[in-house]
């Protein structure tokens, strides 16, 4: 019987990994956790299950990335697996920010819904002005769409510094953009349970709110990454991977400005004017 394996072929055979199982208890735990802090105001199972699903994040991303730098693991095979299988999960996020805009035209769009509001917005909401904030977070997402874009031009060309610095001027971009997504929250004229209106004006952008943390993230490791060169022209597709999230956030951005911030405040008639 052989003492040894030869391996003979391109595929990646993982090995027995703690983090599937951590990561389900860790869903168990906020579930549960949940449902006891809105009966009994009880947090603590709650941040339990959000520190063990963050542990889980953190373990798996450096088990995948060791794959990658110190086995050699990522093949081109697998690397084309991880590629498909990463555009898969950004067209089920489509539909995810899709069902948020059906909502919103549901409620706003007579020709949907024959009981929608025949006023939009409806009376005693004032929107934000749309060429204020909400154009400036545009200007400041999309300037992160080309530094992201300059930065994977980079990558491919193997200029390093050049790679590291428009890596790192994405992630600014993307805090600077939460930053002014909190302001803008705070400054609200409207609260989530003040109607139809509110209620799908903070889940779509704070749902999209949320995906730009993510992407700032997932960029942040990879400017850890690049600093310490795990980029090549051959190999980058965690860079890759984040990139294209990065342009699915800056995409669904414009069209949460063109439909709720734009057309959605068009009708209204207040004093400060759309």
């Amino acid at each position: 019987m052989a003492t040894h394996m030869t391996k003979s072929h391109p595929y990646h055979m993982v090995d027995p990994s703690p983090w599937p199982m951590v990561g389900t208890a860790a869903a168990l735990m906020m579930a549960m956790g949940g449902v006891w802090y809105m009966h009994a105001g009880v947090p603590w199972v709650l941040i339990a299950g959000f520190l063990t699903l963050l542990a889980t994040f953190v373990g798996w991303w450096r088990d995948v990335i060791r794959e990658s730098v110190r086995t050699s693991a990522h093949t081109e095979p697998v690397a084309h697996g991880l590629r498909v299988g990463f555009l898969l999960f950004i067209a089920s996020e489509v539909m995810f920010f899709f069902a948020f805009f059906w909502a919103f035209f549901n409620a706003s769009v007579p020709f949907i819904n024959s009981a929608a509001h025949d006023v939009w917005p409806p009376e005693g909401i004032t929107p934000f002005h749309t060429w204020g904030l909400p154009f400036l977070n545009t200007l400041i997402l999309l300037t992160s769409g080309a530094t992201v874009t300059v930065a994977h031009h980079a990558v491919r060309l193997n200029d390093r510094p050049k790679m590291v610095f428009w890596i790192g001027c994405t992630v600014v971009l993307g805090m600077l953009f939460i930053a002014c997504q909190a302001f803008e929250y705070g400054h609200a004229a409207f609260g989530f349970t003040d109607g139809i209106y509110p209620s799908t004006f903070f889940l779509a952008t704070g749902f999209h709110g949320f995906h730009v943390i993510v992407g700032t993230i997932f960029l942040f490791v990879c400017y850890l990454r690049a600093v310490r060169g795990h980029f090549t022209p051959e190999k980058h597709v965690g860079f890759e991977a984040a990139a294209w999230y990065w342009h699915f956030v800056d995409v669904v951005w414009l069209f949460l400005f063109v439909s709720i911030y734009w057309w959605g405040s068009s009708g209204y008639q207040g004093p400060m004017g759309h």
